[in-house]
């Protein structure tokens, strides 16, 4: 397990941990000169998927359960996410500083993310779903929460055709200090 002052020291410096599966899940750090964000001020939500929001069909909550959404997001054929990372973050979410943001349905798990808050950075680290757009529509839950709470930055680390949907980019690693840095002095 990591101990949460690592973890947390590592995020205010740039770093996340992963597990690598090919190397019997130890964790390393990484700091990638290329970073994901999603700046929140370009934050964007297709029409449809607004509408699906607005609907209300997905029950939102936030740590609704936090163990299983990381359990959720860990499940699949090759993940980063090992049981001493879960550990981890389980013992980071019961200091407050872990956070998760759900999609339910029928009083089910359907869909969700994880990630580190300090100070005015959200830290995203996965998410899954199980019924079509249920991580989108925890993203957008996200999305939401973080501008209503004047959050400075939404890191995704990397970023991906799902991510791209939104708005996320890729900054050079200099121009994420900056960000960071002002998130965290926030």
């Amino acid at each position: 397990m990591i101990e949460p002052t690592e973890l947390l020291y590592a995020y205010s410096q740039g770093y996340f941990p992963m597990a690598v599966p090919e190397d019997n899940n130890e964790i390393f750090w990484f700091k990638p000169d290329m970073r994901g964000v999603i700046p929140l001020e370009e934050f964007h939500v297709s029409k449809n998927l607004r509408r699906l929001f607005n609907r209300h069909y997905f029950e939102l909550r936030i740590n609704g359960d936090f163990e299983g959404t990381m359990r959720a997001c860990a499940e699949r054929e090759d993940t980063w996410i090992s049981e001493d990372i879960i550990q981890s973050y389980c013992k980071l979410h019961e200091l407050g500083y872990a956070y998760s943001f759900e999609t339910w349905r029928e009083g089910k798990l359907v869909g969700g993310l994880y990630g580190v808050i300090i100070g005015k950075a959200y830290f995203g680290e996965s998410m899954f779903h199980r019924e079509t757009d249920a991580s989108k529509i925890a993203l957008i839950f996200l999305g939401q929460f973080l501008k209503e709470n004047n959050f400075r930055l939404l890191d995704t680390q990397y970023i991906n055709d799902h991510l791209l949907q939104f708005g996320a980019k890729e900054i050079p690693n200099d121009e994420y200090e900056e960000l960071l840095a002002e998130a965290l002095e926030s």
